[in-house]
């Protein structure tokens, strides 16, 4: 056989089908030559960084599967430690200010566009200034009602599981509310989703397209565009792609004819709130020009795809947590209790009166970061203090799952306890030992946003219920786009009875 493709290549008559094959076995020799190199310099550069032992062709890669699956802590009381992986290397370091990655960021693009999430350099700086009026005080207080009044609705349709005493699925429902959440407070769009569940197109979209994200990342092959998008799930991408694009165009179109009708913003304002696409619509560039509609299509699917799922995420984990901890969740009761009065719901000015409840949320936000890891792509070397080096190129990242359970940064890390975000113990950490919503010039924009979600969510819960945690399903807790757990977050309510007060099991600060 080999002497018959050797007669082949040298027969005269089949001069084009030898050009072809030469190239393409030049095309392969050439790349696979240079990922060697690019493997062999990388090897050379990383080998002053602590790591486990790599396989000597596919570095970590399986480690970091695992990590994508499980959240398995690859370090123990160190500060940084080296991941490779054919043709990559990645780096679990402090957050850094430069762009996001090219790999899993990249998987998103078709989603959510060039949007605040991966955009970079001067166009990233730009439209950051432009959607930081989006988040100030004086467009976030109005949202505080819409957040009550979805997360009423939610807890309307747990009556029936505190009749049952029967444990039930959390993040779901959570997850709906959540996303109605977003949708009226930014686009004032009331999408009834908690209603219609899966059912309408869109949200159906949302779902399958974080699903699908979710996979492409964790199957190599896939991580190929042509792979990927020639496959069925390709396919269903593009589909829901499609489905999630016409829905934001449409809100984005009527909302501009709403806008038409109206002279002034300030017009706006005295018939409405002004919310999240107000801003974007109204907003002009240095150029004095507005927006184009692509821009603003990417921005709102962005603030969609950011804003939907983490906060249900960390909304989930901290019930898990206070239902896990019982002597905690009396302790928030109590304060909100005291707090809220006569009243139904908390008010703007309430989120400060509740210091002990803050405090647990960010326990759980310690133990159950809703995003686990950032990366970034190193556009020029990096220099530590101690003379290591990373090359350009290379990609770093903060672990931060990993990072916020370190015993060299945190005492008894695995312990759920809120009196580590008193003052005083605050102040003796480093400002980068708690990162839930990252740090520097690319933090999350939209954080505030998410605690006063989380404040009102967990208020209006513990007003009206006690959690109980499964103890024979706890959470097998993965890392995907968001924080999750493979084998769902299970609680069981109790109604409380009216005007019934709870006893301190321990002394608040």
């Amino acid at each position: 056989k080999f002497g018959a493709f050797i007669s082949f290549l040298f027969d005269p008559g089949f001069l084009l089908p030898r050009v072809v094959i030469l190239l393409c076995v030049g095309l392969c020799t050439f790349k696979i030559t240079s990922l060697l190199i690019k493997r062999s310099n990388l090897v050379r550069h990383l080998k002053a960084f602590p790591g486990p032992p790599a396989h000597w062709f596919f570095g970590h890669a399986l480690e970091v599967v695992v990590c994508l699956f499980y959240c398995k802590l690859f370090y123990n009381n160190i500060n940084t430690i080296l991941f490779y992986y054919m043709p990559y290397s990645l780096l679990f370091v402090p957050p850094s200010t430069e762009p996001k990655d090219d790999i899993a960021y990249r998987f998103i693009k078709p989603w959510i566009g060039d949007g605040l999430l991966v955009s970079s350099g001067q166009k990233w700086f730009n439209h950051r200034r432009l959607l930081t009026p989006g988040f100030h005080y004086k467009i976030l207080k109005p949202y505080v009602k819409t957040m009550a009044d979805c997360s009423r609705l939610m807890l309307d349709k747990w009556e029936g599981y505190s009749q049952t005493n029967e444990f039930f699925e959390v993040f779901g429902p959570v997850s709906l509310m959540s996303l109605d959440n977003i949708m009226r407070c930014a686009f004032s769009n009331n999408s009834n989703c908690q209603n219609e569940g899966e059912t309408n197109t869109y949200i159906k979209a949302v779902y399958e397209l974080s699903d699908l994200v979710n996979m492409r990342i964790r199957v190599f092959p896939y991580h190929s565009d042509l792979i990927f998008y020639l496959s069925p799930h390709g396919f269903r991408f593009r589909r829901a792609c499609r489905v999630t694009h016409r829905h934001t165009e449409e809100v984005i179109r009527k909302r501009k004819e709403a806008l038409m009708e109206e002279a002034k913003p300030e017009q706006t304002q005295a018939k409405r709130n002004l919310d999240f696409l107000d801003i974007l619509l109204c907003a002009r560039d240095e150029d004095d020009n507005a927006l184009s509609d692509e821009v603003i299509r990417a921005e709102v699917d962005t603030f969609m795809f950011e804003g939907h799922d983490t906060t249900a995420s960390s909304i989930s984990f901290l019930m898990y947590s206070l239902a896990s901890h019982p002597q905690h969740q009396e302790i928030c009761r109590e304060e909100i209790l005291q707090v809220l009065g006569d009243k139904e719901t908390l008010d703007w000015d309430d989120l400060s009166k509740i210091p002990y409840t803050t405090m647990c949320i960010k326990e759980s936000l310690r133990l159950y970061p809703a995003v686990p890891g950032i990366s970034r792509k190193l556009t020029k070397t990096m220099t530590f203090i101690d003379g290591r080096s990373m090359p350009e190129g290379s990609y770093i990242g903060a672990a931060l799952y990993s990072h916020h359970r370190n015993s060299m940064i945190w005492e008894n890390p695995k312990v759920f306890d809120p009196l580590r975000f008193l003052p005083e113990n605050v102040s003796k950490r480093h400002p980068h030992a708690f990162l839930p919503f990252s740090a520097g010039p690319r933090n999350c924009i939209g954080q505030n946003f998410a605690m006063n979600e989380m404040k009102v969510v967990i208020a209006q819960t513990l007003r009206r219920y006690q959690l109980m945690a499964d103890p024979a399903r706890p959470p097998k807790v993965a890392a995907r786009l968001v924080l999750c757990a493979l084998n769902g977050i299970y609680i069981k309510i109790k109604p409380l009875q009216p005007g019934a007060t709870t006893s301190l099991s321990m002394k608040m600060p």
